[in-house]
């Protein structure tokens, strides 16, 4: 009996971890892909329930367990079920240093919080 497998570009693209198929080759073919362990760069590798893939998107690295192939680019609940997040949790955010708001430059009050947060010139 042999296992249900259905193309890596397609998969990802099923489980909306991109938008596009184009999106997903690219991906794929780039550096740090792992399917089992195991370094791929072509998107036509088959892959099923019970693989383990590992990769990066942005600034996270993202480790899923195929659960299911799936059938089509459902909701994001249905695609949500296609997979088990192993992912490590994200890193704590620091928050002794303000973050500049976006849409603008900084007020008085903003200034003043950056200048005390920044380390003395002369240390």
């Amino acid at each position: 009996m042999s296992r249900e497998t259905i193309r890596l570009d397609k998969w990802l693209w099923h489980a909306r971890f991109v938008k596009t198929r184009s999106l997903a080759v690219k991906l794929v073919s780039g550096p740090g892909f792992r399917v089992n362990s195991v370094p791929v760069s072509k998107p036509a590798v088959k892959v099923g329930a019970d693989d383990v893939l590992s990769f990066s998107l942005g600034a996270r690295v993202v480790v899923v367990r195929v659960l299911d192939c799936g059938t089509r680019r459902g909701p994001a609940p249905e695609a949500q079920s296609l997979y088990e997040d192993l992912s490590p949790p994200p890193p704590p955010k620091d928050l002794s240093r303000p973050v500049p708001v976006a849409g603008g430059r900084p007020d008085k009050r903003d200034r003043r919080r950056f200048a005390a947060s920044a380390p003395d010139r002369l240390d």
